[in-house]
């Protein structure tokens, strides 16, 4: 069946209406001869209907035109402009032209200048120190940088390499060649290991005999204090980690967190080849809301050594773009407050979990846990796609994951003296039952404490606001030619009025509309579509 095209027209008088339906091609035909015309004659319709009322309205004459200049320029607000049409001097009058024109010259290269340096979001950054009678403890992450028991990895130096595999989500790894076949022969062996229950119960462990000595703030702490997480280090344990029902607080600067370790190097071990090639406790201080981050941030205390770390609290404010570079609109689903380290972990575990079907246990979120296998074949090459195509990135508002807009960190300044003193090596051989050597070659103390009870908020603001943009302009305005918002109304008034009488003007001397015979033309259609 041909399509039906309908094709609807008022007449002249605007009477009747003709409504014409054709099924054939014929009518594409007459419709196109007639389109134009039928154009040209509601245009010229609506003209007409628009000089028939316009010349009902008698246009001002040129003598009231000019009287309404002149009203206007003797009672407007705008300065010197009556200076003009008063004066009878032809030169006063051609000096307050050129007065008034340089004044109006100048405030529009200002207010231009000012709309310029808006449009640029200029900031401001300012630093305040607030001091506090209490400021809450971060949370701080430790672990030993051999990681798993030596009689659990004696025949199984694999291990080492695995578990550099599954933690290069969280740092890149090139998982070189050397062991594939070695792993080859591990993965079809043992298809149901799980490195993640391995390393949790041959890691790194913290109880009393780890954790010799623990005090907060003059007060006893337990390994049940801290809590356990997944790091590249291993198994390490967090002191005031967010689940912890009661925040940790100070309220004397230069005490904090004392800590005494046993690594026990003869029962742990790690894989020089790989790179761990030190001995002694490795932790990381940030917020009890974000994740702990060792990748260039994890501060590492020898053997024999007793660390001193002078902490302070940085808060930083920073404006949404376009002044500044965070977006307040991004949330993270599994992080309670938004962090760039959390972001990317997110941002790795989405692509991951969409590529490979399953989600690497260091990762937030939910999903089928990736075995080894999956880990090698599949995530450590989504991990390094990501780094390379720069899936996920960090910085400026169109990136991945921008900066937060509020960030809480804590700079931290450190010191070391040689533990134990002679006299203190011999105390504690006694209280330990241990030789002195083992005490040097085993024991980590740790000092962690506030240097003073204030932290710095460093804000970034914006330096001109909407308010203070429009104060700017009519200060200008004011300055250059003494108006206000009721000038520009009275200009924008006078300026709109003559528009209207030109267009008047105009309309009324338009040429005479010719007079279109839409009958003839209709009866003419409807006789040719009869004929087709």
């Amino acid at each position: 069946m041909p399509p039906i095209k309908i094709m609807i027209q008022l007449d002249k008088d605007n009477q009747s209406l003709l409504i014409f339906l054709d099924l054939s091609v014929a009518f594409d035909m007459v419709h196109n001869e007639n389109f134009g015309e039928s154009t040209a004659i509601n245009v010229w319709g609506l003209l007409g209907k628009a000089k028939l009322c316009l010349t009902r309205r008698q246009l001002p004459s040129l003598e009231e035109r000019k009287k309404y200049d002149y009203e206007f320029a003797n009672s407007t607000s705008f300065h010197g402009v009556h200076n003009i049409v008063r004066t009878h001097s032809k030169t006063r009058k051609v000096l307050w032209m050129l007065v008034v024109l340089g004044s109006v010259i100048l405030v529009a290269w200002q207010i231009h200048s000012r709309f310029i340096n808006y449009f640029s979001w200029p900031t401001t950054t300012s630093i305040v120190v607030q001091y506090v009678e209490n400021i809450e403890f971060p949370a701080v992450t430790f672990c030993n940088l051999n990681r798993y028991q030596t009689q659990a990895v004696a025949n199984l130096s694999i291990i080492f390499f695995l578990w550099n595999i599954v933690s290069g989500v969280l740092r890149l790894f090139d998982a070189e060649d050397k062991f594939g076949q070695e792993l080859s022969d591990f993965l079809q062996g043992n298809q149901n290991f799980s490195i993640k229950e391995f390393t949790r119960n041959n890691g790194f462990y913290l109880n009393n005999s780890t954790l010799l000595e623990c005090e907060f703030f003059g007060k006893p702490c337990y390994p049940q204090d801290f809590e356990h997480v997944f790091t590249e280090y291993g198994n390490c344990f967090t002191f005031n980690h967010v689940n912890v029902p009661t925040r940790k607080r100070v309220s004397i600067s230069g005490r904090g967190l004392s800590l005494l370790f046993d690594i026990k190097q003869e029962q742990f071990t790690d894989d020089p080849t790989l790179g761990f090639v030190d001995a002694g406790i490795t932790f990381a201080i940030h917020s009890p809301q974000e994740p702990p981050r060792f990748d260039g941030l994890g501060i590492s205390t020898p053997v024999g050594m007793h660390a001193h770390a002078a902490i302070r609290q940085l808060k930083t404010v920073i404006q949404e773009y376009p002044w500044g570079e965070c977006n307040p609109n991004i949330k993270l689903q599994h992080h309670k407050v938004y962090s760039t380290y959390g972001c990317l972990q997110e941002c790795k575990a989405r692509h991951v979990q969409q590529k490979c079907k399953c989600l690497p246990f260091m990762l937030p979120g939910n999903g089928t846990e990736c075995d080894l296998e999956k880990f090698y074949k599949c995530v450590s090459p989504a991990v390094y796609n990501i780094e390379l195509m720069g899936l996920c990135t960090v910085g400026t508002h169109n990136s991945t994951c921008p900066v937060p807009c509020e960030e809480t960190d804590y700079p931290v300044t450190i010191s070391y003296s040689t533990f134990a003193s002679k006299k203190a090596v011999k105390f504690l051989s006694a209280k330990l039952s241990k030789s002195p050597e083992y005490i040097r070659h085993n024991l980590v103390y740790i000092d962690i404490k506030y240097h003073d009870l204030n932290y710095k908020m460093t804000q970034q603001q914006k330096a001109l606001s909407v308010s203070e943009l429009l104060a700017d302009v009519g200060g200008q305005l004011g300055l250059f030619c003494g108006a206000s918002m009721i000038t520009v109304i009275e200009v924008v008034e006078y300026i709109f009025t003559n528009f209207c009488w030109m267009c008047v003007f105009l309309l009324l001397k338009a040429p005479e509309l010719p007079n279109w015979n839409t009958s003839d033309q209709n009866q003419q259609s409807h006789k040719r579509i009869q004929e087709c």
